[in-house]
């Protein structure tokens, strides 16, 4: 290098390009297994979604434990950190509150964030039950700022291809949505309790910790459900204290099974258990149209099965699996060439990428994203499954 171009490099270096993306602050609340995950997320964005539609600046980071905490946010960057979530909110650097705390934890600091003038992400499920939810939704839309629920399975490359399939009237008119959600992690009596067992916390189990994902990738797809029948258990009804002093009683149920009805006339079963010996993170989704069908596993992500009535030639005719990694496929123009996979955490970069576009240019969230109005009709569908399986009757859905 020239001591010309050395020159030349050091004063570029100095210097802001006049169409530089903006800064947006990011506020988390929460640095556990989601916090992890949001934070991948803004960290990779400027870089791979290239150029961006703006920067995440990392500002502050909240929790419970003060060294937990700290630490938190000395590993992933954070400039700040409190225990006090409410020092967070009202923090002038921070224009993007990320509530990804404990259900119990998205109410009040959400509806705190939204009168302070910030844009949220909220972690599903959006609340505990449908009337929290629906108070997080007046809040927003009375504060008039951007909010999305985190239902990250929608930027999954494969499921908007399958959404641009139906939307586009592809696979013709909708028969059945057929959806489980199924993993292994609590199947061992002696795990120990935790908030995700206990119902004033986390407002259900199985149904909103997996359930709530399977009901909007539903909404997402098919349309809006009529009416829900259906039966929830709790095979282990207490589990042993962490700290070894007893048992506590477990309050949700492990797993759930639901009929549903939609309003365009397709037929549904849902279905969601920690119980399953195996099963790691298997949702497994299947579509049947008039024209044809899709089946998509989230444990081979990256892949579309597809099945056309009127191929030819017959002979051959069968399901058909797409790699979807394509450049021309959904979100494709980010990452690498053909066949180079991609994995679960670049669901967030996705997601994050398209809420930072719609505060910096003023876009909608939805329909692509889950916005707060799509949290509580989620929070609605849920509330009605487990009055069905209470009760032991068909269920309306109602807003």
């Amino acid at each position: 290098m020239t001591e010309k171009d050395q020159v030349g490099f050091v004063s570029m270096a100095g210097k802001k390009a006049e169409n530089e993306a903006p800064e947006v602050g990011i506020g988390m609340l929460g640095y556990a297994f989601m916090g992890k995950a949001h934070t991948n997320g803004y960290k990779k964005i400027p870089y791979l979604v290239y150029p961006p539609p703006a920067i995440p600046k990392l500002v502050s980071i909240a929790g419970r434990s003060p060294d937990a905490v700290q630490e938190a946010a000395k590993r992933y960057g954070y400039q700040k950190f409190t225990t006090d979530w409410q020092t967070l909110i009202n923090d002038d650097d921070v224009v993007l509150f990320d509530n990804c705390g404990p259900n119990s934890m998205h109410v009040e600091p959400t509806i705190a964030a939204a009168k302070a003038g910030k844009h949220i992400v909220c972690e599903k499920p959006l609340a505990p039950n449908a009337k929290q939810a629906e108070a997080m939704l007046d809040a927003v839309t009375k504060a008039g700022v951007k909010h999305m629920v985190a239902f990250n399975y929608r930027f999954v490359p494969a499921i908007r291809q399958a959404y641009q399939l139906i939307s586009s009237g592809a696979l013709g008119e909708i028969f059945h949505f057929r959806a489980q959600y199924l993993q292994e992690w609590i199947v061992d009596p002696d795990f120990p309790m935790t908030w995700r067992f206990d119902k004033d916390v986390a407002g259900s189990g199985a149904l909103g910790d997996l359930g709530a994902h399977i009901i909007d990738l539903g909404r997402f797809l098919v349309g809006e459900p009529r009416k829900v029948s259906s039966l929830t258990q709790t095979f282990i009804k207490e589990r042993p204290l962490a700290d070894g002093s007893g048992t506590g009683k477990v309050t949700v149920d492990d797993a759930f099974v639901s009929v549903v009805e939609f309003e365009n006339g397709a037929v549904g079963t849902l279905e969601a258990s920690r119980f399953c010996p195996g099963r790691k993170n298997y949702q497994i989704i299947e579509i049947n149209g008039s024209k044809g069908s899709i089946q998509f596993n989230l444990e081979r992500l990256n892949e579309l099965e597809v099945f056309w009535k009127d191929a030819s030639p017959k002979e051959t005719q069968g399901f058909t699996n797409v790699l979807v990694s394509e450049s021309y496929h959904p979100f494709w123009e980010y990452w690498w060439p053909q066949g180079h996979i991609i994995g679960w955490e670049h669901t967030f970069v996705h997601e994050l990428t398209h809420m930072l576009d719609c505060i910096v240019n003023d876009k909608a969230v939805a329909p692509l994203a889950a916005d707060f109005e799509d949290g509580y009709k989620n929070a609605v569908i849920c509330d009605a499954i487990l009055e069905s399986a209470k009760k032991e009757k068909h269920i309306s859905i109602k807003y």
